[in-house]
């Protein structure tokens, strides 16, 4: 338990360092465009700023029947359905928010009988961003991934988090790719549940390291059965430094017909954590690490941030650098808005809220499996 602990306190420590250090750099610089005591207006708000809470799927088991820290564990058990309740940092310019050094915090979990209980009040058309995370993380630390990826592109609908059983140490890679593996008809039945649902907008989706290899059999899985069906109803997929290997990845995407376009790629040549990951893998190419031009010729869009990362690692780069979390941000327009600004007016209500629903008759037609 301790060395859980550790390592959790260490990565948010990593994370909230980085993200210090970008934004003390951004005030620095905007400090002279403003006078003292100036509040600037809160323009392009992401939704949880205005209502705290997080969607949650996870098929961890529960510890302290999750009503208490560290609320689910590294063991896998059943899909278990939530909402995230949570404390936002202080959003004054003069904050330590401002440079960093106030961060959101997990402060309970609510569970819920099924997907569509989420979204119970909501209005019609809703948009959804699901992140799906990487290895050697926490629930909490997922959580908070999750939170800073929607509030850092100012996501407008609702946010879900994915959260398979990862062991969150440095040393059970194996364990976490196999327990990726294992949640892949978990995260089916999740989605298909969104899919489904007529609350639901647009389905956007990120999803980091290995948590790419987890998504891409997913919606391999979906696909094989609802085809063009999920293809519409699926706005933007963006896979951050995937840790798939190439032939497998190339095989999948294949198979996924008109899904395909939909996908950004961020890769970054000098990812050391997918270097190691190769070595692991008998020296095979890792996708978030391969040539820009192998993968475009794949159909898909790739984003190379290899010169974008002031790191050693360069790995979680759609957290930590703001360039990339526009691309997120633009592929996500692209994809759901067909161009139209999040910042600005959509048809239907504001960006990424109730816009493009799925009509009564299309719904009839699409059924839970």
């Amino acid at each position: 338990m301790t060395g859980d602990m550790g390592s959790n306190e260490t990565a948010l420590s990593r994370r909230t360092l980085l993200r210090a250090m970008s934004s003390a750099g951004a005030a620095l610089a905007l400090g002279g465009c403003a006078g003292l005591g100036t509040e600037a207006p809160a323009f392009d708000a992401s939704a949880l700023a205005a209502q705290p809470s997080l969607m949650v799927a996870t098929n961890r088991r529960a510890v302290n029947g999750a009503q208490a820290q560290p609320w689910f564990g590294s063991e896998r058990g059943s899909t278990t359905i939530a909402r995230a309740r949570l404390a936002a940092p202080d959003g004054g310019r003069f904050s330590l928010a401002a440079v960093g050094l106030s961060d959101w915090s997990l402060t309970g979990v609510e569970r819920v009988p099924q997907v569509e209980d989420l979204f119970r009040g909501m209005p019609t058309g809703r948009d959804v961003l699901v992140y799906i995370h990487g290895y050697n993380t926490t629930f909490e630390t997922a959580v908070l991934d999750a939170v800073h990826l929607s509030d850092g592109i100012s996501f407008r609908g609702s946010t879900m988090l994915f959260s398979w059983p990862s062991r969150a140490k440095l040393l059970d890679y194996g364990y976490d790719r196999e327990s990726a593996m294992w949640s892949r008809d978990s995260l089916e039945r999740v989605l298909d549940q969104l899919i489904v649902s007529p609350t639901v907008g647009r389905i956007n989706i990120v999803a980091h390291s290995i948590g790419t290899m987890l998504t891409l059999e997913a919606l391999r899985q979906v696909y094989a059965r609802r085809g063009d069906d999920l293809v519409s109803r699926i706005g933007a997929v963006v896979f951050a430094s995937p840790d798939i290997d190439m032939d497998v990845f190339t095989s999948s995407v294949g198979r996924i017909g008109g899904l395909a376009p939909k996908i950004t790629v961020v890769t970054a040549t000098n990812d050391r954590a997918l270097a190691v990951s190769r070595l692991i893998a008998g020296g095979v190419t890792r996708v978030g690490a391969a040539e820009k031009a192998q993968l475009e010729r794949l159909g898909i869009r790739v984003i190379d941030a290899s010169d974008s990362g002031f790191g050693v690692i360069n790995h979680d780069l759609f957290l930590s650098n703001e360039a990339i979390r526009g691309v997120i941000r633009r592929a996500i327009e692209t994809g759901t808005y067909a161009g139209v600004p999040m910042s600005g007016p959509l048809p239907g209500g504001p960006a990424g809220g109730p816009v493009d629903p799925l009509s009564p008759a299309a719904a009839a037609s699409l059924q839970p499996y």
